[in-house]
């Protein structure tokens, strides 16, 4: 995340969660689910200015970065192929809400989105295997910028921070039917 003076990451992480999937038709699901992300966010200062005097490349939360990302998604699901198939693709997209744990400035809610793509791998019983890649973001303002505009005058636009997360995952599911 880039910021006026500074800039964080968002280190590498194990996501775990549960989820509820629904399926409303053969090859179609919706489905609720929470994923948490615990990981580390390292924050730096970008630039020395008489305002900040730290040296550039500064972390400013040293020992004091752990953080999390709670996502609390709804998402749809389409499986390509029969339900009689031991294997089906899969491509999905959700939306929903990221609450960030940041280190020092405490918790904030935010939008979420999410795609996703895999395979289903089903077994004689009732368990399978969900095998996928997916894309997660979240978005969030951080503040404003100003521009001085030649009708209007000064005009506050404000700055939005996001977080692009990929990642390969497995899921259990369980068939309640079977």
């Amino acid at each position: 995340m880039e910021f006026d003076n500074s800039y964080a990451y968002v280190e590498d992480g194990f996501e775990y969660g549960a989820g509820f999937e629904y399926f409303i038709m053969d090859n179609a699901s919706i489905e609720l689910k929470y994923n948490r992300l615990d990981t580390k966010m390292p924050l730096y200062t970008k630039t020395l200015t008489p305002n900040n005097p730290v040296p550039a490349g500064t972390q400013l939360n040293a020992g004091d970065d752990k953080g999390a990302i709670n996502y609390i998604l709804a998402d749809y699901t389409y499986y390509f192929g029969s339900s009689s198939q031991k294997a089906l693709p899969f491509f999905g997209a959700g939306a929903g809400v990221a609450i960030l744990e940041s280190p020092q400035s405490g918790n904030g809610t935010y939008f979420a989105w999410e795609i996703k793509a895999g395979v289903k791998v089903k077994t004689n019983s009732p368990l399978s295997i969900n095998l996928h890649a997916y894309l997660q973001s979240m978005s969030a303002a951080v503040g404003y910028d100003y521009y001085w505009d030649y009708y209007y005058g000064p005009l506050a636009v404000t700055d939005y921070a996001s977080i692009f997360q990929f990642g390969l995952g497995a899921s259990l599911s369980y068939d309640f039917s079977k």
